[in-house]
């Protein structure tokens, strides 16, 4: 049976494809669960530098949640908290991995689509690609964490106006709302995206890694360090990376960080 989440490893770049074509890419239940483990066995894999999310041809990156179990597993108000309570949880881990990551989308991303690429750090997507969150469709509210990371990055009139009308946007439109930060051709937009990654794990993981978490830590409302994150700045200057980093600058030569 062909997998409809798997994994592909390129060096220090880990690829979560999702590949469900006939279906758009849409995620069953069982799909979203597949998904926390696979984001559980990356996290703790140590030669894993960077994570990118994608679908496995130009049909889709997501078309969201698979409406045909709504009426099996989504139709009373404790089946839905079931199921919400699975996908978000997925969706989480996703937002809280620990390495950057990068959503590279092609043709669309609706609904829970649109929602895994929002919990990525970046967003790169195909030129004329269609973004949305169709909720109000089908008569959904839409939940508080991913709405809350909606408004983040596009403002609260914006993400008002995509989920009251449910509208689909361009990707063009996405970059100029702050949705996606990088629009490309089909043809250029892998190449583009691993560039942008190799920039990034050239550089020091434990540094990257902890701006993550400080980053995440301004967005969840932090505005002093805590012990915990006071511990993990001051982690950093006895870290391999940062002897590197400094033995590399005093010799005028580019780093090699393990």
């Amino acid at each position: 049976m062909t997998k409809e989440l798997y994994v592909k490893r390129s060096g220090s770049v880990a690829t979560i494809i999702i590949n469900r074509v006939e279906k758009k890419n849409s995620f069953t239940l069982a799909m979203f669960k597949q998904l926390g483990t696979i984001l559980e066995e990356l996290e703790t894999d140590q030669q894993v530098k960077l994570l990118l999310v994608k679908g496995i041809d130009e049909s889709a990156f997501s078309s969201g949640a698979d409406i045909s179990e709504f009426l099996e597993n989504r139709f009373s108000a404790q089946k839905a908290k079931t199921y919400n309570d699975a996908t978000l949880e997925a969706i989480e881990k996703l937002y809280r991995f620990p390495k950057p990551t990068i959503a590279i989308i092609k043709t669309l991303a609706i609904g829970g689509g649109l929602e895994l690429a929002n919990s990525c750090d970046f967003r790169f997507a195909t030129t004329g690609s269609k973004l949305g969150i169709t909720a109000s469709n089908i008569g959904i509210i839409y939940n508080l964490t991913s709405t809350k990371r909606l408004v983040n990055l596009i403002g609260p009139s914006k993400a008002k106006e995509l989920l009251y009308t449910a509208k689909l946007i361009s990707a063009e439109e996405g970059k100029e709302i702050g949705l996606i930060d990088y629009v490309y051709s089909i043809e250029e937009i892998e190449e583009k995206c691993l560039a942008f990654a190799e920039a990034i794990i050239s550089k020091s993981s434990v540094a990257n890694n902890g701006i993550k978490q400080v980053i995440h830590s301004i967005i969840d409302g932090e505005n002093e360090e805590t012990n915990e994150m006071e511990q993990l700045i001051l982690d950093s200057f006895s870290s391999e990376d940062y002897k590197e980093g400094i033995q590399a600058f005093l010799e005028k030569r580019k780093p090699n960080f393990s």
